[in-house]
Order: C-alpha cells, then structure tokens, then sequence
C-alpha cells in the first residue's frame, strides 16, 4: 500500500498554486537525525545498521540508552532486529538513543484468550495479536482495567514474529466500550492552530525496515481526514479536539511542547483510533486531552519523542483550512 499516492501530491501542488506556497509548505527532511534499519551487529562500542543507504555504524557514549521491551544493554541487541537509531545533535555518528522492535498496537479489543488479546486497529487494517506477560501485566491493568471485547486499547511493546508482546500502556483506557462514547457535538469553528497530543504508529508494520520504503517514511496519518480526499476506509468519529477537515497531501506544522522541536510533516494516511480517544499524554503533564496526528516512527523521534511513551504534548498548525 503506498504511503504517498500521486493525487496526495497532486492535491499539495495545486493548493500551492490556487493559495501560493505558504498554504503547503514544504515537508521538513528528518533524515540526517534518524535511522531506521535491522542490526547486523552490536558490540559494547558499536552498532552496525543496514539502511537503504547501505551499512551505517554508530558509536556510544555513557549516555546512550537502549530499550528492547525495557532498558538493555548494547550486547543485548540482536542480528536482525528493527531498530531506530536517533543521533547527536553533534551528529550522525553517535547515537543518543537507540529502540529494537519496538512496535504499539492501538484499537478496540475484539476477544481475549487467556493472556492474548486480538486487537482491530480500524481503517481496514489487519487485526493484531498482543500478549500480555505477567511482568508487564499489572502497570498495563493499572491504566486498562477493562480487558474486554468493546474496549480501547493502546500499548508499546515488542515485536515477536507475528505477535506483539504488551511492555507498557500508552493512556489510560477510556471507562466506557467505544460503542457507548459520549456523543461529541459536531465542531463548526476551526482554528489553524490547536493543541493536543501527538502519537506514533509504524506505517511498515516491523517489516524489512533497511528494505521497505514505508519504514522511512516521514508523515502523519490525520484523525478528520475528508472522505472524498483519501482512498480507502476511514472510520473516524467526531475527534476531541477542533481540527480541521484535512486530505491526504496536506502539510502540518507539528511542535514538540516539550523539547520546542518543530517540522513540518505531510499528511499520507488515516488516523481515525485517534478520533475514538479523548485522553492527555500521562508522561508529559498538563495539556490539552485529544489526539491531533499519528507521526510515523521516524517523524515521532525526529521531533524529540520517545517510542516507549508513545505520546508528546504538540502543537499542530494548519496554514489554511481545505474547503
């Protein structure tokens, strides 16, 4: 499934040229602070990638972290796993964090067996099977008590073959299942600027990511994407917040509240599960509740964030409203 079709860039160029080029500006490159490959090897010293660049190596210092479900030390990364690689401000040779098959898995609960849940992420999307292990499994019943067909649900954890093991909650899941959601009214004043919080999703699913040119994408999938601007499913509901009606091809200005790190990043798929959560990031502190774009991975570490979180306080803004 192309991440990017040609109408999406279509629609960005005659934006441009009804509305001139401060309508859609010109996504930000992330490239030269992010790599996404598989391990080929980790020593004490050194990690060796393979990217779509070829073999890429990066160097530690004593402040480098590495996180595979939890914190691990750099021998404990293993040939052939997806990693994510953010480097130095002084560089692209040292790494300042490091993340292996790390993968998160947001949607409603569709059965439970035992310790497994079968999760249904929307848009189409193929259902995902989380396990639950029982080192993890009591900080992920503190924020999701309801593990129950109906019911939300949004962890990070790692990836195994074809199941993602759960390592921690993203939100705290709603108290109700998704099919009794307070009706929100429906929102008729938009601002080019709103504030809320930022999530990530894996536009590759954990797949050949030195390989698959979905793993490098930059972008967001959108939470009120119109309908008759994008190509397939997309099952929103009235989000939380007041955005705006976007389409596949427009371009948000998205901000770190944290860090003040700011890109711009093109809209290329459907966020609808954001529609479904009205909630606050619970390691940011205050801000304002609802979901406003799912980064992808590299666009979410790009700008400062950290996978295992899985959220930041953002704010996102739109240079115009698409009609």
């Amino acid at each position: 499934m192309p991440v990017m079709t040609y109408d999406g860039w279509d629609r960005r160029r005659f934006t441009t040229a009804l509305l001139g080029p401060e309508a859609v500006p010109e996504p930000t490159p992330v490239h030269h602070r992010v790599a996404r490959g598989v391990v080929v090897d980790a020593t004490s010293y050194m990690l060796c990638l393979a990217t779509p660049q070829g073999e890429e190596r990066f160097l530690y210092d004593r402040n480098t972290v590495f996180w595979r479900g939890g914190e691990i030390r750099p021998t404990e990364l293993r040939p052939g796993d997806d990693a994510v690689v953010r480097c130095s401000h002084e560089g692209r040779l040292l790494a300042e964090q490091v993340w292996a098959q790390t993968a998160r898995v947001t949607g409603v609960i569709v059965e439970r067996e035992g310790e497994s849940l079968l999760i249904d992420p929307g848009h189409g999307r193929p259902r995902l099977t989380v396990v639950l292990p029982y080192r993890a499994s009591g900080r992920i019943s503190v924020r999701h008590p309801r593990l129950e067909p109906g019911y939300l649900f949004d962890a990070v954890g790692v990836r195994r073959g074809g199941e993602v093991w759960a390592s921690r909650p993203v939100t705290t899941q709603p108290p109700h299942p998704l099919d009794a959601t307070p009706r929100r009214p429906p929102v008729h004043e938009y601002s080019t600027t709103v504030e809320g919080i930022a999530t990530w999703y894996d536009p590759a699913w954990g797949r050949s990511a030195h390989l698959d040119p979905r793993a490098q994408t930059p972008g967001a999938a959108y939470p009120a994407l119109d309908r008759a601007g994008h190509e397939g499913r997309c099952d929103r509901r009235t989000p939380c917040l007041p955005v705006p009606l976007l389409s596949t091809g427009a371009t948000l200005g998205i901000r770190n509240d944290r860090t003040r790190e700011t890109a711009v990043v093109p809209v290329i798929d459907c966020a609808a599960a954001d529609s479904w959560f009205c909630d606050l990031c619970p390691t940011c502190g205050p801000g304002a509740a609802g979901r406003i774009a799912s980064l992808t991975m590299i666009s979410f570490v790009a700008l400062g964030g950290r996978l295992e979180a899985g959220c930041f306080n953002a704010t996102m803004t739109v240079a115009t409203r698409e009609e």
